[in-house]
């Protein structure tokens, strides 16, 4: 008896338990954006560190400002760096710039705006009450705040924050390292002439592009041939570097089934999934390694890897959210699936057109010009065998 299909559910929790969490590294900043902070931020340094002027102006004692205009003597020229600030004495000014440190003795600047421009002797043409134009330090930051919590995703305004706190490396999950087999006796490279029977290489390239697209390494291993020795003699230099081997093709039932052979009896399960594309499926560990098998035709590798792969790969460095952002939409044709699979095709989504989702191209696996222009999968469930034009769908964003 043949073996009961395995829910599209089941074999993600499978994926995503094979490659689990990536260790914590001590990452420097410029390396982190995109990244999931580890631990919780906290703020060595209060923001701003130190009393300092808003404008270009004056520094001056709010009482020497209140009958205008009034002319002072200029004792000082503040620069934004400055480390050795002379107190404000009674009756005079310090010309100030943007971000330089607040002399001790001053409380208000006078923006440069509303004076002379004096250097040697100022006039102050506006009065000011105490505090104007000057960011007081802590303002933005205490001292020993938590400013960051763990699990945030690291964009610019977060590393901005963080390098302003001094932070030179970040607590982060470092990226998953994907070694990605391309497999094939058929295979050629661009730009080589094609022999009869021949194609070019393509699954290789989109995989460790959805690899790099989601964040971790990818290490691309081409033109694999259907050898099982020369399989094994092409990825075992390379098992001791990476978090996971990724395969498209050869695990399905055919006479050539390279990784199929190479990887059965090893650690590695095949198995059929209930979904269309890409019901052949395998996972596992080779000598310790997570081993994810996709099938070969582009558009059920394509699919698979965003079903199994991707998740896996954004959980293993700590993400919250890891599916697509989902949606719901009416879908423009009519359209039939295989009862008892869920089933994944490519679509067009126009929100702007009453939020319609039109299918691309046909259900076939090889149809890679559909899935280069989809933006969206229209997923339809196991139970649901057909629908009608204007029936509700649910969508994964595909950008």
């Amino acid at each position: 008896m043949p073996k009961p299909l395995t829910s599209v559910a089941e074999h993600q929790a499978t994926v995503s338990g094979l490659v689990g969490l990536m260790p914590v590294r001590a990452t420097p900043i410029a390396e982190c954006l995109g990244l999931v902070l580890a631990e919780d931020l906290v703020a060595p340094i209060p923001l701003p560190p130190f009393d300092n002027s808003a404008m270009d102006g004056y520094a001056v004692r709010a009482a020497d400002v209140v009958a205008v205009p009034v002319v002072l003597p200029v004792a000082q020229d503040i620069p934004a760096g400055k480390t050795d600030v002379a107190p404000l004495e009674a009756g005079t000014a310090h010309r100030i710039m943007t971000g330089a440190p607040l002399p001790a003795g001053s409380d208000a600047v006078v923006q440069v705006e509303h004076t002379d421009g004096g250097t040697d002797l100022v006039e102050l043409r506006f009065s000011v009450p105490a505090g104007t134009n000057v960011r007081r330090a802590a303002d933005d930051v205490a001292l020993g705040a938590t400013v960051l919590r763990a699990g945030r995703v690291l964009g610019p305004a977060q590393l901005a924050l963080a390098g302003a706190l001094g932070f030179g490396e970040l607590p982060v999950r470092r990226r998953p390292r994907v070694l990605v087999l391309s497999t094939g006796s058929e295979l050629v490279g661009p730009g080589e002439p094609l022999l009869p029977g021949q194609i070019y290489e393509s699954n290789g390239l989109m995989l460790a592009a959805g690899v790099r697209e989601a964040g971790g390494e990818a290490e691309l291993l081409r033109f694999v041939p259907d050898d099982v020795e020369a399989f094994h003699a092409a990825i075992e230099p390379h098992l001791a570097d990476v978090d996971l081997v990724l395969t498209s093709g050869g695990v399905s039932a055919g006479a050539y089934e390279v990784v199929k052979d190479a990887f059965t009896g090893r650690g590695v399960e095949f198995l059929k999934v209930a979904m269309q594309p890409g019901g052949p499926q395998g996972a596992g560990r080779y000598q310790g390694v997570a081993v994810a098998t996709l099938p070969g035709n582009p558009v059920s590798a394509q699919v698979s890897f965003e079903v199994f792969v991707r998740p896996a790969l954004l959980a293993s460095m700590g993400f919250a959210v890891v599916e697509r952002r989902s949606a719901r939409a009416r879908i423009s044709t009519s359209i039939t699936s295989p009862a008892g699979r869920t089933q994944f095709r490519r679509g067009a989504y126009d929100a702007e057109s009453g939020e319609v989702v039109t299918p691309v191209g046909g259900p076939g696996s090889h149809l890679l010009s559909a899935l280069a222009i989809a933006n969206c999968l229209i997923e339809v469930p196991e139970a649901t065998t057909e629908l009608a034009a204007g029936d509700l769908v649910t969508i994964r964003y595909l950008d």
